[in-house]
């Protein structure tokens, strides 16, 4: 893991702010939904991106029940198949 050097403290309700070079080098827009993982005494944060829920897959995903699913997937569901497409 790469250190930047920045330090920041949090607030009253437990925030940081991530520094605008941070941010522009990653791609972070105002309201985009960020991922939060524990990797043993360390906290990560990632850019969400949409996946498929049954497999993980990020290509030829379509929305269904306030959830994503891919082509792959839906074909499979579609044969009544529990396993892979």
């Amino acid at each position: 893991m790469k250190s930047t050097g920045v330090i920041r403290q949090l607030d009253s309700l437990g925030r940081i702010v991530l520094p605008i070079e941070l941010r522009r080098t990653l791609n972070i827009q105002v309201k985009d939904a960020m991922e939060i993982f524990v990797d043993s005494d360390k906290i990560v944060l990632r850019k969400h991106t949409a996946s498929c829920i049954f497999c993980g897959s990020e290509e030829n995903l379509t929305e269904y029940m306030d959830q994503v699913v891919c082509a792959r997937c839906v074909k499979a569901l579609a044969k009544g198949n529990s396993g892979e497409a």
